[in-house]
């Protein structure tokens, strides 16, 4: 009898265990048949054999811990450290960060009637002060030894600001501050020197690698922190740590009163406004966000974090994980639809700059343009395709320059319509005549599986459209691309 009972126990054990392993077989299946989805659209066109993306070396690797303290009088104090890694041939004689906090000091920008305050108080590395110089917003900083290839060296900075009225990004708004660019952020490196360009008022002229980031923070009671960083609750604690891992930059809201709409699934969207008539609208936004988000992930891939946030403050603008979106250069209000129409723009930049980068002042077509092209995809998709494919972007036959020229070469009036309304066009044209929305979607997947976490120069662009078509020649790119002879 007791044998009978050892014998039944192990038969019911080793069907357990054959429903378990059946169960792990499902589930490894389904992730697997999702896999094979996901990259069904690239063999269809691209072969991964045949074609091995190539993405641009940033010359180096950079993890920051920054410490942050706000006083009740809006007086910061910063405590942060680079640890720098040299990836490129070169040995390093000085290293070079982009300081934007100084643009906006009474010194560089004297129209500002409340401008930024600027403290450096110590720069330091192994415990020994170093000589550096800031000229606008470089700071370059004089190395004792050279810092040879695959050697790392760890840069400790302490210093104080404000924060200027009618900044650009890095600015406060009311009561709310934003702390945009607000660290000295490391230049990437080529070509045997420091990638650093002159600031222009006009687009992003600051360029960094993906990087991890350690915040410590203390701010005043009264005010909710909203960031860059994943799983935040609201409203915030005053004091905390947060971590976050391969990003290009980190962007903080520091807020006051905001008033929060929510929307989850899958991933937390938050809405923050700030005007109590307008909570209508806000739950109109969070549910534009949603779709938007949702179909991007469709037609692309994952959205990296579990949370998103969209501050309706200050000018529209893409962070890692977080967004702003109210006017464009502090020009004034939009409507309801200019609004919802730039949040959906600058949620397809967590794709087109936050997980593909490219330099924004010498390639900024690539994610603006990219993510123009992105939304007008989605607004396409929503109207059911009512309007005609080629109603929705026209080409002004004006606009004869090509469309990846340095910032500098466009005048400040026109940069925009080169750079977001030119480039998302052609990049309509593609399809014109190819599968037209489809087509489209298919060929943004590949491009995104072949270069998230990479960096993409108009070149290598040009590389992957001419395999994806199998073109033989250039004759695609004439009239709207400059091509390196």
């Amino acid at each position: 009898m007791l044998r009978r009972l050892e014998r039944e126990v192990i038969k019911k054990k080793i069907i357990i265990i054959f429903l378990v392993l059946m169960c792990v077989f499902f589930v490894a299946w389904k992730l697997n048949k999702q896999d094979d989805n996901l990259e069904s659209t690239v063999t269809k066109k691209v072969k991964r054999e045949g074609f091995i993306s190539k993405g641009l070396n940033p010359g180096n690797s950079s993890d920051y811990d920054i410490k942050l303290t706000m006083d009740n009088n809006g007086n910061f104090r910063f405590e942060s450290t680079c640890l720098i890694k040299n990836l490129s041939n070169d040995d390093w004689e000085q290293l070079i960060f982009y300081f934007i906090p100084n643009m906006f000091t009474k010194s560089v920008s004297s129209e500002l009637e409340h401008p930024s305050k600027v403290d450096i108080q110590n720069i330091s590395i192994d415990g020994k002060k170093v000589n550096y110089s800031l000229d606008k917003d470089t700071l370059s900083i004089m190395l004792m030894e050279k810092l040879k290839p695959n050697q790392e060296i760890k840069v400790n900075f302490s210093y104080e600001l404000t924060i200027p009225e009618k900044g650009i990004r890095f600015t406060k708004n009311n009561s709310n501050f934003h702390l945009a660019q607000f660290y000295p952020m490391l230049a990437t490196y080529r070509s045997h020197k420091w990638n650093k360009e002159v600031y222009l008022d006009r687009g992003e002229t600051y360029h960094t690698t993906f990087s991890n980031f350690k915040l410590t923070y203390d701010i005043p009671k009264e005010y909710t922190l909203v960031s860059s960083f994943d799983h935040e609750v609201f409203p915030s604690l005053n004091k905390g740590l947060l971590e976050i891992q391969n990003v290009k930059e980190i962007f903080l809201a520091i807020l006051k009163d905001p008033i929060l709409v929510e929307k989850e699934e899958g991933i937390s969207i938050r809405v923050f406004g700030f005007e109590e008539k307008k909570e209508e609208l806000y739950q109109e936004i969070v549910d534009e966000a949603t779709s938007a988000l949702n179909y991007f992930e469709e037609i692309m891939g994952p959205y990296p974090f579990k949370q998103l946030d969209i501050v309706l403050d200050g000018m529209g603008m893409e962070y890692p994980g977080i967004v702003t979106a109210h006017s464009i250069y502090n020009s004034g209000l939009n409507n309801s639809k200019q609004l919802k129409t730039m949040v959906v723009h600058e949620i397809a930049h967590q794709w087109f700059y936050g997980m593909i980068s490219n330099d924004p002042y010498k390639n900024a077509w690539l994610d603006e343009g990219f993510a123009e092209f992105a939304t007008g995809l989605f607004m396409y998709s929503k109207s059911k395709q009512n309007e005609t494919y080629n109603s929705i972007f026209r080409i002004d036959p004006k606009r004869e320059l090509p469309v990846n020229l340095p910032l500098d070469q466009y005048d400040e009036s026109n940069m925009g319509s080169y750079v977001y309304g030119k480039s998302a066009r052609k990049l309509w044209e593609l399809f014109k005549d190819n599968g037209e929305l489809k087509e489209a979607e298919k060929f943004l997947k590949s491009y995104y599986l072949f270069y998230r976490y990479k960096e993409v120069d108009t070149k290598e662009f040009v590389r992957f459209v001419k395999y994806y078509f199998d073109l033989k020649d250039d004759t695609l790119f004439e009239g709207w691309l400059e091509l390196e002879k």
